[in-house]
């Protein structure tokens, strides 16, 4: 078991988990999240490369449509 920091709450994992996996586990679609690992903001294409290992800290934030446009 190792530990990680995730949108900073402790989660448990199994062992270095990548990063897309731990994703897929929480039922989002990878294309809208944009995620910081240990301070760096990840660019889509480094997701696949991307493992998380003991003591990593991310951030994971939905991207969400929608408001209202025009003037008030």
């Amino acid at each position: 078991m190792i530990e990680v920091r995730i949108n900073g709450k402790q989660v448990e994992l199994d062992g270095p988990t990548p990063l897309l996996d731990y994703v897929a586990r929480l039922g989002v679609d990878p294309r809208a999240v944009a995620v910081e690992h240990n301070g760096i903001i990840l660019e889509h294409d480094a997701f696949a490369g991307t493992v998380l290992h003991a003591d990593d800290v991310v951030e994971i934030v939905r991207m969400v449509g929608g408001g209202r446009r025009g003037s008030t």
